[in-house]
Formats: C-alpha cells, structure tokens, sequence
C-alpha cells in the first residue's frame, strides 16, 4: 500500500542522469532560434520536443512524488527547487519559439506537417498558437516577459510565506478547560465535532484571527496579483483579465458569466438546507462554521481493500473497458494508501507523458475515504485512457474536463450507496449530507469565489483602490446574496478572501471546479437514462487534450455555453433536499 517509485526510476542515481539529459536538451533547443523555417531543423526541433515532453513530466514528478512522501526532508525538498529553476530555464531558452513560428506562418508549418507524418501530432498546438496570435509579442518582448516570469509569481510566493510559512498557530481554550492547538489541519474536525457554539465560535475565529491581524498585507499581496494580471492583460492585448485567462483554451465568455448566473439566480436551495439544519440541530442561529456539523453519524468502517471492493462493484454495469482501467488505476505501487509522519495531506492523482498515474490518499477508513479513492481513481484512469488512445503532444488535458471524470464516479457511487441495502439510516443521512455539501462546496461556493475575483478584477481594472476593506465588501455582499447570512457578524469571516489559497495562486481557476462538476451530472444523468452512453464519457477520457475542452464536452451532449447544464445541478440538489427530508424523518 505504497508507492513503488521504481516503476519510475530504479534509482536515484537513473533520475539524476535523466536531469542531465533533460539539461542537455534544453540547452539543444536554444540553439534552433532563427532556423525553424528550415524544414530539417523544424523537424529535429520538434522531436526534441517530444523528448523533452516525455522526461520533463516524469523527473518533475519523481522528485515531487518524493518530497510529498516526507515534507520534512529538506534534500528531497531541494530535488523539487532545482526542478523549478529548471522549468523557469526552459522558459527563458524557447521564449523566441512562439513569435519565430507567427513570423514563419502558418502556410509554411501547415507543409512541414504534411511532410512528415511524425509532425501530425502538434497540429492542434500549431493551431492553438495562431489563434493566439494577436496577443504574442515580438522575440524581445517575449524574452523580457519570460526574464520576469520569476518576478511576476511573486506575490504567490508572498502570500506562501505570509499564510503558510510564517503562520502561528494558536492555542485555545475550550469550555471544558481543555487546552488544545488549533491548525488548518485539525480545525474543521474540531467543528465538525465540538458541541457547544462558543466552542466552535473560539476555534473558528483562532483560524481567521490571523487574516484579521495581517489584513491590510494580505490586501496588498491581492493587489500584486491583480495589478500582475492586468500588466499581463495590457501587455498581451486582450480586453480584460478574465479574458485573458480563459482565451488560451477557447472557453467562451458566457461559460463562466452563465455559471454565476445560474448560481445567483437560484440560491433558494441553500438557504432551504441552512433552514433544515438549523432546525434538526436545534440551533439558535446557524453561521457559517456550523456547517461542518453532521447531521448523522456513520458507524461504518472500510479498510482500504474494502473501499475498492465498493468501488468496483458500482461499476460492474458499465463497459469491460471501463472496468479494467478502474483496476489498473488502484493496482498495488501506484497508490500510497495511509497517512505518515511529514506525509503530503490531502489526495491526488497524478500521471506523467506515457507513465502510470500515482495516487496519494491519507486513507482514515471512512465514508469520504471511500468517495476520495473513487475520486482519485477516476482522474487516473482518465490519465491512462488519453495514454493509450493519444501521442504526446495531445496527452495531457486541462482541469476544465480533468474533473469530470473524477466525480463522475461518485455521482455513481453515491447512488450505488443509497440503493445497497446494506446501508443504514445513518449511512444514508451520511451519504445524503456528504453529497448536498458537495453541490454546495464544488458548485456554489467556488462559483461564489469565481464571482468574487472577476467582481475584484474589474475594480481594480477601472483604477479602484484596493483595500481590505474593498476586497471584504464583496464578499459580505456575496455571501448576504447566496447564503443570506452577514458575515460581518463572524469575527474574521469578511477576511474568508485572504484564507482561499486559488485566488493567489491560479486566478480565475476555481470556477473550472463548478463548471465540471455541471457537466459530469449530466453526463451521469445521460448514462443512467441510457447505459449505453458510457461511451459517451469513455470518448471524453479518452480525448486527452486534442481540443478546446469546451468542445470536447460538446461532443458528449453537453453544451456549456447555455444554462442547461448548470440547472442540472440546481435540479439535482433540490432532489436530494427531498431525499434528506424524508430521511430525517425516518
């Protein structure tokens, strides 16, 4: 039950001579500048691409896969820095790529393609740079962009000191007389589980007291991200920052302006399920930490094996095919199961160019470990499906349809559950609350944030100062508008901005979590409806990243450009509201 990195690399000693290789070929590809409209040297240049594609991925992700397995270690966390001073090289070396490609046209490439059938590949590439066209400098240009890329991550590394780095965690004490430290890693179980409201009031504000005490450095931190973004808006030509984040993969406009739409306009369903839990748990007012507090609780135990069971099982209906990537996906070596000392929290799925995806899980033997395996499992056998079915070049998919076929697999699951007879009334409540919280963290709150930052972006693209108290007005406003609850009211939560790492880190990343899991509901509905439409979602795994991600889910049924497939989920979790209703009545 754990990771065999020697289906990597055997050795350590193997990994450090494919560092060097992949030097070397860094360095070979800046000696190609001014020599790509030869047909030869394009040729040579591009199959050095394709190394490179393959051993980059795979040395960044040995030393990464073994600095997670110990945090603690400062020389695998080294490994992982001479990584990233490596990719930043790589960078600055072939920043002339794009503007000599442009300047050669795409007449030209178009027969050097059809010239050599290895080339047919890196079509849809060549064709996602002219469509960029516009917004791609001159060489000098590129070059000075790239000589600052280090600079311009900056305020991400800021905001990892400041919030991660330099965080102190705080001890309280509780109602009992016990004294106990509060972490972002321990603090939701505290809530999930302390039963009296002051207690959980004293834990929630140790967590965001520290945005509340730094909130004028957090605000400026923000604002380097926002004003990064709009020199990059302003220096690539597009019209906003929001544009200039979704135009790369062709994600149109109305995508994430009909998802915060759709959101906004039908808020009743949370403020239902905030009124029934206020009722069952007999509580005076419910705020916005109450809402870890479950409302059963589920006795039932699975040991890892178990859990795979479970997961195999609920998918014994669909397509051998299907099945058999499930399995390789958990096969023993590429998962690392159980939680350990300096161990990376959290779980994840990841998979190198024409390499086994590994998985990481903290595994506790519990309902939600069971769902987080059949998460996991399904970004790897989506890894595993593009691997087979794609070259190297269209492999690797964006996150717009990556999440997809992860929770396409507990939508299955969760029906699989409710339907087992096995199951008891706690389990079922378990399963009822686990996946209305789901709707309610993956599509409601992360569209809550998408509209936070584009609300934040256009302010500070009109000239608006940014402040804490600008940046905390928009959330007061949004949560009033989605939850109808103020904030301000809850010590620190206006300051909920400077706690959601994405914002700093990926801007306008977030709401990609809401629009998949749109689109894997009703992919989910359309299997169910027909059994056959497997296929339908096998095809979309299996296209990797040969086209823009929003056609790619066209080509199942769904179209993203309108409302339909957000309603879905409004539809959805007005369903199970029924379902918990009744549930809670048993």
């Amino acid at each position: 039950m754990k990771w065999n990195l020697g289906n990597l690399y055997p050795t350590l000693k193997d990994w450090e001579n494919d560092y060097e290789k992949l030097e070397t070929i860094i360095n070979r590809l800046g000696e190609f500048q001014g020599k790509l409209d030869i047909f030869e040297e394009f040729v040579t240049y591009y199959k050095l691409q394709k190394e490179l594609a393959e051993l980059l991925l795979k040395v960044y992700q040995y030393a990464a896969l073994l600095a997670d397995l110990n945090k603690q270690d400062t020389v695998n966390a080294a490994r992982v820095q001479k990584m990233a001073f490596l990719m930043s090289k790589m960078n600055q070396v072939t920043a002339y790529e794009s503007p000599e490609l442009l300047s050669i046209g795409k007449e030209t490439i178009d027969k050097f393609i059809s010239r050599d059938e290895t080339l047919k590949e890196y079509s849809f590439s060549i064709e996602k740079l002219f469509r960029k066209q516009e917004h791609i400098l001159d060489k000098k240009s590129e070059l000075l962009l790239a000589n600052y890329s280090q600079l311009s991550n900056q305020g991400s590394e800021i905001y990892s000191a400041l919030a991660v780095a330099d965080k102190i965690d705080k001890e309280v004490t509780l109602s009992s007389g016990e004294k106990v430290l509060i972490t972002s890693g321990n603090y939701r179980s505290y809530l999930a589980d302390l039963e009296s409201p002051e207690d959980r009031k004293i834990v929630f504000e140790a967590i965001f007291s520290q945005y509340k005490e730094h909130k004028n450095a957090y605000a400026q931190v923000y604002n380097t991200i926002l004003q990064r973004d709009i020199a990059r808006m302003k220096s690539r030509n597009y019209k906003s920052s929001l544009e200039s984040y979704l135009f790369g993969n062709d994600i149109p406009l109305d995508v994430y302006k009909n998802l915060v739409e759709v959101a906004k306009d039908n808020t009743a369903p949370i403020k239902r399920y905030y009124t029934m839990r206020k009722e069952y748990l007999e509580l005076e007012k419910h705020h916005t930490y109450d809402r870890f507090i479950s409302l059963a609780e589920s006795t039932s135990k699975f040991t890892y094996e178990e859990g795979k069971e479970l997961f195999f099982e609920s998918i014994k209906h669909f397509s051998k095919d299907f099945q058999d990537k499930a399995h390789s996906a958990l096969e023993d070596g590429y998962v690392d199961v159980y939680e350990s000392v300096g161990k990376q929290t959290g779980a994840y799925s990841w998979g190198a160019i024409n390499e086994h995806p590994f998985i990481l899980l903290n595994f506790d033997d519990t309902l939600n470990s069971v769902f987080t395996l059949a998460h996991e499992a399904g970004h790897s056998m989506h890894s595993l499906f593009a691997a087979e079915n794609q070259p190297v070049a269209t492999q690797s998919y964006q996150i717009f349809v990556a999440e997809i076929a992860s929770t396409f697999n507990e939508h299955n699951l969760l029906d699989y559950f409710i339907k087992n007879a096995k199951s008891t009334k706690e389990d079922k409540i378990t399963l009822l609350q686990q996946s209305i919280d789901d709707i309610m963290g993956t599509f409601y709150r992360q569209t809550l944030f998408a509209a936070y930052e584009l609300k934040a972006h256009e302010l500070a693209e009109k000239g608006v100062p940014i402040t804490h108290e600008s940046l905390s007005a928009i959330m007061v406003d949004l949560y009033k508008e989605f939850y109808d609850i103020d904030i301000t009211k809850e010590e620190g939560k206006e300051y909920v901005w400077a706690y959601i790492p994405h914002l700093f880190y990926t801007p306008f990343y977030v709401y990609q979590y809401s629009t998949s899991f749109a689109a894997s509901l009703k992919l989910y509905e359309l299997v169910k409806e027909n059994p056959s439409n497997i296929e339908k979602h096998i095809n979309l795994l299996k296209s990797g990243g040969n086209d823009f991600p929003v056609n790619q889910v066209i080509k199942t049924g769904i179209d993203l450009t309108t409302k339909e497939p957000f309603m879905a989920v409004v539809n959805r979790l007005n369903n199970l509201l029924d379902e918990l209703e009744v549930a809670l009545k048993e």
